[in-house]
Order: structure tokens, then sequence, then C-alpha cells
């Protein structure tokens, strides 16, 4: 009689641990619903891949999924530090973030598998942001005052897997120029303005939007000097690279700097894997695009990011979720911005 009480026992022991187990599993849902924008208990946890700390992409990041917490019912994102915009297209491509930031050089390169992409990668237009501004960044009591005085100098061409290294590759190029002609530093901006303050760099190449924080830290203590492309310069470049155009940078738009700088740009936009789903993809954009204030309250230069500019701006086809949203709104998309899964 005592055995089988004992067995008696045991067994539900057993019985109860094993609900237990099975309980504790089913809540975790798999791991990988929470890290790559699956849902977890009808959650959506999304990830967006912005940049490094002293650029805008972080910030606007930030912004962008304070919008998306507060705005987007049962989605929960998070902005991550990260190398920028060649990076966050693989990681994109590889699940780990839902939503990057990326200059729109680096997401037509990506789309179409060609520079320093080795196949590929099925991005969807979100949003324009804003236009990144090229700023070659010298010291004034340097003798840096052209392009082609950065030849033998030290220069940061931007960080390892950054909007800012392919770009200045690609100036440099249409210019006749390469990293030979250079001994190339690969700094994120924020060490740019230590690099060019403690002497280690000659010359800090940053591709941001305007103003951005590092530069302003720098011209608070040093005298800088931007260097400006001439009319001939940006000829050759528009020519070789057409997704590039010249712009100008106001005088004073950093603190002592009252001179006018020609220089090239390029947009930024927010993207999409092509497996978001329409229904995330358009309650993501009601939220954010129905938002605009919250995000130039963090950064002014969101006041570009509107459904106009998204369209006009885009160079690769948009997510079908925004496109629903913006025939909501009665803004028209032409036909080669509608993606092949739409046609």
């Amino acid at each position: 009689m005592m055995f089988r009480t004992k067995s008696k026992f045991f067994a539900i022991v057993l019985l109860v641990a094993l609900v237990s187990l099975t309980l504790t599993v089913a809540g975790c849902g798999g791991g990988g619903g929470e890290s790559s924008g699956g849902s977890s208990g009808g959650l959506e946890r999304i990830s967006i891949a912005t940049g490094g700390t002293g650029g805008t992409y972080y910030p606007y990041g930030g912004a962008l999924a304070g919008v998306i917490n507060n705005k987007a019912e049962n989605v929960e994102a998070t902005a991550e530090v990260t190398g920028a915009s060649v990076e966050n297209a693989r990681l994109l491509d590889s699940g780990e973030a839902q939503m990057g930031l990326l200059m729109n050089d680096v997401v037509y390169q990506a789309y179409k598998g060609e520079n320093q992409f080795d196949k590929p990668i099925e991005l969807r237009t979100f949003m324009g942001m804003y236009a990144n501004v090229m700023h070659v960044v010298a010291l004034q009591d340097g003798n840096i005052k052209s392009i082609n005085d950065i030849k033998g100098k030290k220069v940061s061409v931007g960080a390892p897997g950054s909007g800012t290294e392919n770009m200045t590759n690609q100036i440099l190029d249409a210019l006749g120029m390469t990293y030979d002609d250079i001994e190339e530093f690969r700094l994120s901006f924020s060490e740019n303005t230590e690099g060019l303050r403690d002497h280690v760099i000659d010359v800090g190449i940053w591709s941001v939007g305007a103003p951005t924080s590092s530069i302003m830290d720098l011209a608070t203590t040093h005298k800088i000097h931007i260097v400006p492309f001439t009319d001939e310069e940006m000829n050759k470049i528009t020519a070789k690279y057409p997704y590039y155009n010249a712009t100008t940078l106001p005088a004073g738009t950093y603190s002592g700097y009252d001179t006018e700088v020609k220089t090239p740009a390029v947009w930024n936009s927010v993207v999409v894997h092509k497996d978001m789903s329409e229904e995330l993809a358009y309650k993501l954009a009601k939220a954010v695009f129905e938002s605009n204030a919250d995000l130039v309250a963090v950064y002014s230069g969101a006041v570009e990011s509107t459904p106009e500019n998204t369209v006009a701006s885009a160079v690769v086809p948009l997510h079908p979720g925004v496109i629903k949203y913006f025939e909501e709104i009665g803004v028209e998309v032409p036909d080669e911005l509608i993606p092949p899964e739409m046609k």
C-alpha cells in the first residue's frame, strides 16, 4: 500500500513538472519571433537599424521607435546602434532588423546586388527621410582647401559598413582618385571629431544630415574648414552617379563658419524587407506619417519626411502596406514604384 501511494505521488509530481515545462516553452515563443518581427502574445517586436551615436540616424531612429511605441498598437520598436547603411541592408536581409535607415545610393546598390553586395536584397521603400550632405572637414589652420589637397593626407573615409564610406569611395572614383591617393582611416563620426582635434587625421568625411552634433561639437573648440566642390567636380560626380545631386550648406550652419559650401548630397530612406507583412507596414506607415511633428521635435530635418517626398526620392519600389496608406490619403504612386508582388 505504501509503495502504491509513493508511486501515485511521484506520478503527480512528474505530471506537474511536464505541464510547467510545456507552458514555459510556449510562453517563450521560440525566441526567433521576438527578434525578427514576429509576434508574441499579439505583440510585434521590431528592431530599427540606425547608425553611430555621433550622426543623425541614431536620434532619428530613436524618435521613430518612440512614435511606433506610442502610436502603433501592439508593436514594440527598439532603435539599435549599427555601422549604418551597408550594415543595415545586410541586417534587413538576415532578418536581424525589420526597419533600416539607409542612404539611397546604398539602397539602390543593395537592391541591384552591386558594389559591396554580392546578391540582390529584396528591399522596399518605407519612407523618404531627408537629404544627407557630404561634409569634407579639415581644421582651418591646415593647408587643405580643395578636394585635390587631400592627396597624401590622413583621411577618415567613414566607418566600416557605413554609407559614408560607400559615398566617399564613389565620389573619389568620379574624380579620378582612389584610396591609393590617401592614407585612409575608417572612423565613426565621433571618432572623426576626436581624430581632428588630436591631429591623428587631417580630414574627416561625414555624409549626414546637417547640422550634425559631432561637427557642431568640433566647431565649438576649433576653427573648421568644410571643403567645397567646384561646378566641374559636381558635374563629373552627377554624370557618373545620378543618385547624387549638388546642394549648398548655408553659411552659419556651424558655429563660427560663415561660408556657403557647395557639396554632394543624397537622400536617405527608411527601408524594410519585402517579407514584412502588408498589415504591419500599413500600421507603421499610418503611425509614422501622421506623427511627423514628433520626429521634427527630435531632428528638424524630419520636416522633409513626407509621403510626397517619399515618392519623389525613392530609388526602389514602395512596400505594399505603404502604398495602401498612400492610396487612402490620395498620394499617387507611379508605376515604377509599384513592387513586383503587386503587379
